[in-house]
């Protein structure tokens, strides 16, 4: 394989690990606070989604750039100052846009701060990788978040409160299951992913296995 091929193939699979292999809530279950409380909806579900993106993706950037000359001892403060910052800016840009749904993110936006998604991404992969795939590490991690929230998001309104982004879907005469919209149902519909993701993960590990096995034989 040449050189370029590797390198691109390298690229796709530092975005794409985030989406799937390594998704932070149904492999790695980071930021539990915004996934299993503002799930409740489709539209709270989006908007915590790219908040979180953004956030993840500027700060990463900067803490990327400044790897080199932030000393030691302070990275983690400094880490913290930048994603801070960044916080700041969406939850003055949510307000303005909408104060409906400034009100149903509530404090969550602010606790963006420590999700341990973004920090962490910081530590262990922006201040030590190049910003080309500090970049595809933070948009694959932020989509695949986004993700996580959205197959929550989805079911949690469908079956409670039979409608998808505020259109309603069954008619007046559906039931909708109530507890979706209140905090147990978050842990069910989590639990149905986690059971599905498991699922999927040992399927393609058995073929794996069982690829490796007819390759020596």
């Amino acid at each position: 394989m040449s050189a370029p091929a590797s390198e691109t193939a390298q690229s796709m699979d530092t975005f794409l690990k985030g989406l799937w292999r390594q998704n932070p809530v149904f492999i790695f279950l980071l930021g539990m606070c915004p996934v299993l409380a503002v799930t409740n909806t489709v539209i709270n579900s989006l908007a915590m989604g790219v908040a979180t993106t953004f956030v993840l993706f500027m700060s990463t950037f900067i803490v990327s750039c400044i790897r080199k000359i932030v000393p030691k001892e302070v990275r983690i403060p400094t880490f913290i100052v930048i994603i801070a910052t960044f916080v700041t800016m969406v939850e003055y840009v949510i307000q303005a846009v909408s104060l409906e749904l400034y009100d149903n993110l509530g404090a969550f936006i602010a606790l963006i701060v420590v999700n341990c998604l973004i920090m962490g991404r910081a530590e262990a992969f922006a201040s030590k990788n190049s910003l080309g795939r500090t970049m595809l590490d933070a948009l694959g991690m932020g989509v695949g978040f986004t993700f996580a929230l959205l197959c929550l998001g989805v079911v949690r309104e469908i079956l409670g409160s039979g409608t998808f982004m505020g259109i309603d879907l069954f008619g007046e005469h559906f039931q909708p299951w109530a507890i979706m919209v209140l905090p147990p149902g978050a842990f069910l519909v989590l639990a149905g992913w986690l059971i599905v993701f498991a699922w999927w993960a040992e399927r393609q590990q058995r073929r794996k296995l069982a690829a490796e096995e007819e390759a020596v034989t």
